[in-house]
């Protein structure tokens, strides 16, 4: 059995004795639960962050390729331009 208001006491939550007994039973539970996983036998499988198959749908950072016409245009509308960049004012001091 866990000390729930120990632990409560420890997070800073103010439970009532009711909330205890239900946090006590879930908390009881969850590592019922993990305990029954120590049960299955991964040997030979390959550890893996994630199960689903998902891939990243951030794209590379990497510069976008832009017309030359268009680049050519906006440096041409840039208050100041250098080496095909625009000059802007400095961010982070000088």
């Amino acid at each position: 059995m866990f000390d729930v208001a120990h632990i409560a006491k420890l997070a800073r939550l103010g439970l009532s004795q009711e909330d205890e007994k239900k946090f006590a039973k879930d908390l009881t539970a969850i590592l019922d639960f993990i305990d029954k996983l120590k049960e299955v036998d991964v040997e030979g499988v390959e550890p893996t962050l994630q199960a689903a198959g998902l891939n990243s749908v951030m794209r590379r950072d990497e510069g976008i390729k832009r017309q030359e016409e268009s680049r050519k245009k906006l440096l041409a509308n840039a208050p100041e331009a250098k080496d095909d960049y625009i000059k802007v004012k400095a961010v982070f001091g000088e």
